[in-house]
């Protein structure tokens, strides 16, 4: 009887998992609409509240039929784990932090595309506007004793040089503004404009056309943002606000020494700044840490090493240490993570050769917090300055995308399988997780999702690399099914579960009956400098072979359809799915997105060029490097692609360039091959990562549909 009863609750379990299988949707394309993003949470002063930010994907109601980010602010009570919004509206806000006090908010709102800093008071009433900026402030942060407000404007070079309240004495820079046989002083001019007056006046009309936008000149070498190029170079004004309103905004510094980073410290204001004053910041890669005294217009170096670059500086509570990352500017390699002793200049490395981010200190100075890349997650881990030692704090599986701690708490927001986005709060140890919010768990309820499984294998080169494993939604065993294979770009970045950006597209191919498999190639960042740098000078057959490799195991499985393979890609895996199209035909098809075809092109066409010496060792006319960069290029290699091909590239996506993409799909269109080609309006690099949300659901589409006229999609 007992085991009757046993076998009947095992049956009725059973029957009930599929039921509630059944009932369970797939996730769907507009799913993507739904996700939102938890942004790096700030806790109180006190310990007893939390703010944060959600980002969400709205209606846009300026355009029917289009839909727009917006993100606002929200107080958490941490015991009580509620929380509410302190803003609404389709404003976005950014960069939130408390007062010293604990007592206000301090944020910027944009506001008909100028950002203006807003101070809200915790106990009521309406954000009030601190600054009127015409030009918008970037990035506000509080004084430390809390009674003023820095904040930084954007300003060309020439706006600066003309500004008469900034710069009554007309200062210009020390630096060389590489304009052929003039200076900057050439804009200081006050001629009539009159095209048949004087030298000066003709220079005055044909400055007074580029104001009026009817020519672009460009002197500079870095000419191209990331959707346009320009001639202008943009310096940053730091001012300073008292929040009480008694003082009009103060400039701080000379905004042609360029303050990369700054923060405030008892001893001065702590800088990061080019270590060459005279040559064009464009050609400037070296930068040194100083400090400065506003009092006498003085800098002190407290750190420079020729060849190097800093980066993320961070105070300790007692002012007496920094933390900051060096970087050699020559190599692929991981920066340092290094702290410095102001007092003494004492010099601690942190052993861990990894991409570090997002570095904190404890209230008690013994302690060093961080994010790292490692191995497909991003934990936090934490160093201890007397022992020296690293530990991991949180799971190497999710990715922390921001976090804050104070006394007994950790609260980060994090991405993992199940979830791309949410807030969860946990003990100095990381052993008593517990999610804080639910804004992407309440409808994913009622989704469906696959589960990568990780996996790796030693390559050629003796390395491991990992890589992961999704069946297609509803598998059945003994059922054959289409394969993607995914590439991640950079070539630098890392993808695995800790990865937010390609959550929605993996599951969403999954739910369209096909497995996915993605890893992480030789050259990948998150496994140290070797693993990084295996990729300099091969960018193509090496990492191909890894991305082979992973294939073929994911085959062996004995679940795929070796007549059904799919690669897709963007950016650097744009370039390595067309390299492996041209060494391989055991794809059925294939789809290459904002790719880098031509590397000697990529060299002129893109704001990345800097990859080109860094990678192959020189410039486009250097007789080896050129022999290299024709070797390494997939257009060498183009009339042996006979794989069907999708392209995507963004009209104004100037980080690649858009010519290489028209040479590929020009070429293989002259060969009579299977080539679309899909250029998107107004859209950068960016687009299917902070895209137009129509835009990225169009890719996606796109890509799916050109699939299912090659494979047997579900």
């Amino acid at each position: 009887m007992k085991n009757y009863i046993f076998y009947f609750l095992i049956l009725f379990s059973t029957q009930l998992s599929f039921a509630q299988q059944n009932t369970l949707k797939p996730i769907e394309v507009t799913d993507m609409l739904k996700i939102k993003t938890i942004g790096k949470p700030q806790i109180s002063p006190d310990g007893l509240h939390v703010l944060f930010s959600i980002m969400e994907i709205k209606d846009d109601v300026d355009k029917k039929g289009d839909f727009t980010y917006v993100t606002q602010l929200y107080l958490g009570e941490i015991k009580s784990k509620s929380y509410r919004a302190l803003t609404s509206g389709k404003y976005s806000i950014s960069s939130p932090s408390w007062s010293p006090d604990g007592r206000s908010i301090l944020f910027s709102r944009d506001v008909g595309n100028k950002s203006q800093a807003y101070i809200m008071k915790l106990n009521g009433g309406e954000p009030m506007a601190l600054t009127t900026s015409s030009r918008g402030v970037i990035k506000p942060v509080w004084s430390k004793d809390g009674q003023f407000v820095f904040y930084q404007e954007r300003k060309s070079m020439k706006e600066f040089l003309l500004d008469s309240l900034n710069n009554p004495s007309k200062l210009i820079p020390s630096w060389n503004i590489e304009k052929p046989k003039l200076d900057a002083n050439v804009y200081t001019f006050s001629s009539k404009a009159n095209p048949n007056g004087s030298l000066n006046e003709v220079r005055a009309y044909l400055y007074q056309n580029e104001k009026d936008k009817k020519a672009k000149v460009i002197n500079r070498l870095n000419f191209q943002e990331e959707t346009t190029t320009t001639g202008e170079f943009p310096i940053n004004l730091l001012f300073k606000i008292a929040v009480d309103g008694s003082s009009k905004p103060i400039l701080i510094n000379n905004p042609y020494e360029l303050w990369t980073e700054w923060l405030e410290s008892l001893k001065g204001i702590i800088a990061i700044i080019p270590v060459d004053s005279l040559s064009h910041p464009d050609r400037v890669l070296d930068h040194k840490i100083v400090v400065y005294n506003r009092l006498n217009n003085q800098y002190r170096t407290l750190v420079e090493k020729k060849g190097f670059a800093y980066s993320n500086i961070n105070l300790s509570p007692d002012g007496n240490w920094i933390t900051f990352v060096e970087t050699n500017t020559s190599v692929v390699r991981n920066g340092v993570l290094k702290i410095l002793n102001l007092n003494n200049s004492a010099m601690i490395d942190v052993p861990m050769d990894r991409v570090i981010t997002q570095i904190k200190w404890s209230e008690n100075n013994e302690n060093i917090y961080f994010t790292a890349q490692d191995r497909g997650g991003v934990p936090i881990f934490v160093f201890n300055v007397k022992s020296k030692k690293v530990k991991q704090i949180t799971s190497e599986v999710d990715g922390v995308l921001g976090y804050d701690v104070k006394d007994a708490n950790f609260m980060y927001s994090k991405t993992c399988v199940d979830n791309p986005s949410e807030l969860y709060i946990n003990d100095l140890e990381g052993k008593s997780e517990s999610i804080f919010t639910n804004e992407n768990s309440t409808w994913l309820a009622g989704k469906s999702i696959s589960k990568p499984i990780k996996k790796s294998f030693i390559n050629n080169k003796g390395q491991r690399v990992e890589y992961w494993v999704m069946k297609p939604l509803n598998y059945q065993s003994g059922t054959k099914y289409p394969l993607v294979v995914d590439i991640h770009g950079g070539p630098s970045a890392m993808w695995g579960t800790g990865e937010a950006s390609m959550w929605h597209e993996f599951q969403y191919y999954a739910s369209k009956g096909l497995g996915v498999v993605y890893g992480n190639p030789r050259g990948s960042g998150g496994y140290g400098s070797n693993f990084l740098a295996a990729n300099v000078k091969d960018w193509g057959a090496g990492p191909m072979a890894d991305i082979m490799q992973m294939t073929d195991l994911a085959i062996n499985e004995g679940w795929v359809d070796t007549t059904q393979l799919a690669v897709t890609g963007g950016s650097y895996a744009g370039y390595l799915v067309t390299w492996m199209l041209g060494h391989t035909n055991r794809f059925k098809v294939a789809c290459s997105q904002r790719g880098v075809y031509e590397l000697s092109t990529f060299f002129g066409e893109g704001n990345a060029w800097r990859l080109n010496p860094r990678y192959f060792g020189g410039y486009p006319w250097e007789k080896m490097t050129r022999v290299i960069l024709d070797r390494e290029s997939p257009m060498t290699y183009v009339q042996n692609i006979r794989t069907p091909l999708i392209i995507f590239h963004g009209e104004n996506d100037l980080r690649t360039g858009v010519i290489g993409s028209e040479m590929l799909y020009k070429s293989l269109k002259i060969l009579g091959r299977d080539v679309e080609y899909v250029r998107h309006p107004e859209a950068s690099h960016e687009i299917t990562r902070a895209g137009n949300n129509r835009q990225r659901i169009d890719q996606m589409l796109r890509t799916y549909e050109f699939f299912s006229r090659y494979l047997k999609v579900n």
